[in-house]
């Protein structure tokens, strides 16, 4: 079941306490299986659920913030916002300190930050006696590799680790992104509400928008709208087209609440539709539903790629053409982790299901009549013994627009 998103005193709801001590416990355990001294994240998803903390989507890719984890230790946080997080957050209070940087070369090399950076990094590394072991990073500038290097620490992959934590999710891991569906499932209501001819995409992406952000998100990282004879093959963006009667549309609605998103699929007509269009949206549910019914523990990856069609059967010269439309992907604190689905590589190198994962899974159809395309896209936990849909915004069938409610 999924709760609301404010706490209260009479249910229990999320446990961000719980949250924050299960992933850490997660991570720590990933360090010493990779057998590496630390792990340096500046993947502003891995630093939240190492450290719980956050700091705002304007410095995502700024690469100034940082987070190390000695092996059996707990994580130093280098902050730009360091006073605020001592204030705030007394999980990690007494381990926050000051975050510079070169923010992305744009501070002149000749200043030295990047410098600073990696002695305060070996500093840790030293002060637990770990500085000989493989230091694992997930992402990292050139020249503080360079200057970690200079200084004899071992850098290797370290996202592999992380991806690792993060592919079971907990039990409040799995509220949250409930909650974070719900929010776009009453986005959907009022698309079906306002979805009309004369109405643009990028006007959707405007009331789309702000639901969301009414309702609480954090980010919206992403919405799609893609109409009519955009629909094939598949942009991947929205535009300034004015919707006119008969279209598909098709919507991908990418947004988070407390870090954790949905990758969220549907598809409407504008009024009546062809024959073709109809068959076009079966085809893809049918695909859909198939691969959702294949997910169990003990499944592959494969099992759930087999129940989709070939690149050359959607009209693709092949699957690296085709790829991102028959597609199962990981969804957590970012929109894509493991496990990753494709007829690319996932029928010769399957990857087994486990309980506790969340992955979404997506198929496509273009009209045979060259009338627009459908996607669909549910999100599935694994279960004891199946799956468990998250959305409830209805897929079975093809929807048409405007609906009164």
């Amino acid at each position: 079941m999924s709760f609301g998103p404010l706490m209260i005193d009479f249910e229990e709801k999320v446990n961000f306490e719980r949250l924050r001590k299960e992933r850490l416990e997660r991570a720590k355990e990933q360090v010493k299986r990779y057998n590496l001294g630390a792990l340096l994240c500046f993947d502003f998803n891995n630093i939240r659920y190492i450290t719980g903390t956050h700091v705002g989507e304007w410095a995502r890719d700024k690469m100034q913030r940082y987070t190390i984890l000695p092996v059996d230790a707990d994580p130093i946080l280098f902050d730009p916002a360091a006073p605020a997080k001592r204030k705030t957050c007394p999980w990690i209070a007494d381990r926050v300190f000051p975050a510079v940087g070169s923010m992305r070369g744009s501070i002149p090399p000749d200043v030295g930050m990047i410098e600073k950076v990696a002695e305060s990094i070996v500093d840790v590394l030293k002060k637990h006696k770990v500085a000989d072991m493989p230091l694992g990073v997930d992402l990292i500038e050139i020249p503080l590799y360079e200057a970690l290097t200079k200084r004899g620490i071992k850098v290797v992959d370290g996202q592999q680790a992380m991806l690792d934590a993060r592919i079971i999710k907990t039990k409040d891991e799995i509220e949250l992104l409930r909650i974070a569906g719900a929010m776009v499932d009453a986005a959907y209501v009022e698309v079906a509400r306002n979805l009309k001819p004369g109405v643009k995409e990028n006007e959707l992406v405007a009331l789309i928008n702000n639901i969301l952000y009414t309702l609480g998100s954090e980010q919206v990282e992403c919405v799609n709208v893609v109409s009519g004879p955009r629909g094939a093959p598949h942009p991947h963006v929205f535009a300034d087209r004015i919707i006119r009667p008969g279209d598909m549309v098709y919507f991908d609605i990418m947004h988070s609440f407390n870090g954790y998103r949905t990758c969220y699929y549907r598809t409407f007509i504008v009024g009546k539709p062809t024959r073709a269009q109809v068959k076009a949206y079966e085809k893809a549910w049918e695909w859909l539903k198939a691969s959702i019914d294949a997910v169990r523990p003990g499944a592959t990856t494969a099992d759930v790629a087999k129940c989709w069609p070939s690149a050359q059967e959607l009209g693709f010269k092949d699957e690296a053409e085709a790829f991102l439309l028959q597609f199962g992907h990981g969804v957590g604190l970012s929109i894509w982790e493991k496990p990753v689905i494709s007829r690319l590589f996932s029928l010769e190198k399957p990857f087994r299901i486990e309980k506790g994962m969340v992955f979404a899974l997506e198929t496509w159809c273009p009209s045979e009549d060259g009338k627009g395309a459908a996607r669909i896209e549910e999100e599935v936990v694994v279960t004891d013994t199946g799956c468990e849909r998250l959305f409830q915004f209805p897929a079975e069938e093809l929807i048409s627009c405007p609906i009164t409610l």
